[in-house]
């Protein structure tokens, strides 16, 4: 039998009994709309968690930080260096050394912060930035947002995040005056006062001047708060706060920057460092693990969806079941005339696949739009809602194209299996015992 003719015949014996076959392939419809409708909730609920993570921005970034051992301190001490401790994995240039050595890593940057409190004024007007010393020439290679100036760091020099530039206040402002509005301060000298306090409880201040020479884009990452300046810098800053020689060696550094060639390796390279010794935490781990929990989400809707296509299923095999019952006197006159099993087989199979795929298309149509609705509405609804620190928390959907196929090739082949136990039974009929069937 020619294929045109096979599916001629099919669309002809499937508008034979049009209430019959479109109440069959509702059920069809309901159970593809589900699967749709529920797993593109599921995606879109992950996309929405992994892209509106606060400082979830840099995938090949691994922070290590000293580690510590069972019996050691439970805190790093933020008074200042205070070399070797029991208990306690330095890192040290020997560190970087060795991080560096590893395949996949690119960077390895030391990080340090000032142990004592400062001060950066414009005019009168005060601002207190998160101050990070960092031993890098140019801060491009964190790939940072930059709104304005540079990113090149040198001593005597320093490029604030875009939150931390607008945090100006005039101490003198009084109850009721608006506040100032935040100084141009790019290109500009500014004063850092640096505070100590001696044995006797004495306060001691320093003043160092700053050029601010970048302004970092805002990016809702750690880096809106920091006024970074060089690692030469802090290190001298330090130096003055503790009346010491600080030794890297000795004293180890606060936390080194480490940046993977690609996002793929970042959490090999994290369990690499800290099986020698260190805490090493990665962005990489935790997206990672938000996926691991929507993926298993996305199979428990896909599942639900699927039992309603399950019992479409049952219907359609009751469908070709009657069909058979009712035509047994047409099959025995098709064999009569020359039809083989394999095309009584091949026209029961294609109308139990056809309600299938026109069922499937019905829902996968369905299912698109609800997604499409639920999107809106959930945006309409809650304009201003806030869910991860100043992202909207709405009731994402996300429909993907393989969505779509995979949703209509699988109601498709839940049609085909299903009639392939009536399809088997008409193809075995034998002649003679139909055409007497009454």
């Amino acid at each position: 039998m020619k294929l045109l003719d096979l599916i001629s015949i099919i669309f002809a014996n499937l508008g034979r009994r049009k209430g019959r076959v479109a109440l069959t392939a509702v059920g069809v419809v309901i159970g593809t709309a589900a699967v749709v409708l529920l797993v593109s909730l599921g995606i879109g609920l992950q996309r929405s968690a992994t892209s509106s993570l606060w400082g979830i921005s840099d995938l090949k970034r691994i922070d290590v930080y000293p580690g510590y051992v069972e019996g050691g301190p439970m805190e790093i001490q933020v008074g200042g260096p205070g070399g070797s401790q029991p208990g306690v994995t330095l890192i040290t240039p020997k560190t970087i050394e060795e991080i560096s050595a590893m395949p996949g890593v690119e960077t390895v940057t030391p990080r340090q912060g000032f142990f004592q409190s400062a001060v950066l004024k414009s005019g009168r007007l005060e601002n207190y930035p998160w101050i990070q010393g960092m031993d890098v020439e140019d801060l491009a290679i964190f790939e940072y947002p930059l709104q304005a100036g540079t990113t090149q760091l040198a001593r005597g020099t320093a490029v604030i995040g875009g939150w931390a530039a607008t945090q100006f206040w005039d101490p003198r402002q009084r109850p009721g005056q608006d506040p100032p509005s935040p100084p141009d301060i790019l290109d500009q000298q500014l004063r850092l006062v640096l505070t100590k306090w001696a044995e006797d409880g004495t306060m001691i201040n320093k003043t160092v001047n700053l050029r601010i020479v970048g302004i970092l884009a805002e990016a809702r990452a750690e880096q809106d708060s920091v006024l970074f300046v060089h690692l030469d810098d802090v290190t001298a800053w330090n130096e003055w706060a503790t009346g010491k020689r600080v030794n890297y060696t000795r004293d180890g550094y606060n936390q080194l920057v480490v940046r993977a060639e690609s996002p793929e390796t970042v959490v090999q390279i994290a369990d690499q460092i800290s099986a020698m010794g260190y805490q090493a935490w990665t962005p990489q781990s935790t997206v990672e693990g938000i996926n691991s929990f929507f993926i298993v989400l996305q199979i428990v809707f896909g599942g639900i969806g699927a039992i309603s296509l399950l019992v479409a299923a049952i219907g359609i095999a009751n469908t070709m079941t009657m069909a058979i019952l009712e035509r047994t006197r047409e099959i025995g006159l098709m064999k009569a005339i020359g039809a083989t099993n394999r095309d009584v087989l091949s026209i029961f199979l294609g109308e139990s696949a056809g309600i299938g795929f026109f069922g499937g298309l019905g829902g996968v149509l369905i299912g698109w739009a609800g997604s499409q609705v639920i999107g809106i509405l959930s945006t309409t609804l809650t304009p201003g809602a806030g869910g991860f620190i100043g992202a909207p928390t709405t009731l994402a959907t996300h429909t993907p194209i393989w969505l779509l196929w995979f949703a209509l090739l699988f109601a498709t082949l839940i049609g085909l299996i299903s009639g392939l136990y009536p399809s088997l039974r008409a193809a075995t009929l034998v002649p003679v015992n139909a055409l007497k069937y009454e």
